[in-house]
């Protein structure tokens, strides 16, 4: 079972919202999620992203594998690089 970090699609139609999950790699996109790390909004400039940054960290450290796009906004907040050091 691979657990992965996520974007979870949220809001209305041509204005997404996305929550940023945990979840088993089997379940649907927007589908149950084992916790819930933040928030990430695109369409304010700059954009927005909340994350809980021990969490995020501590579910890495167990194994948890972020996708593409999630790995490039932790790059942009520094998490990734915390990660890499330790």
């Amino acid at each position: 079972m691979a657990v992965k970090i996520r974007l979870a699609r949220g809001g209305a139609k041509k204005k997404p919202f996305y929550q940023v999950v945990v979840a088993d790699e089997r379940y649907p996109r927007d589908g149950r999620f084992i916790e819930k790390l933040g928030q990430y909004d695109p369409r304010q400039d700059p954009a927005l992203l909340n994350v809980k940054e021990e969490r995020v960290l501590e579910w890495l450290n167990k194994g948890a594998l972020p996708t593409d796009t999630v790995r490039s906004l932790l790059r942009k907040q520094g998490i990734w690089a915390k990660f890499k050091q330790a």
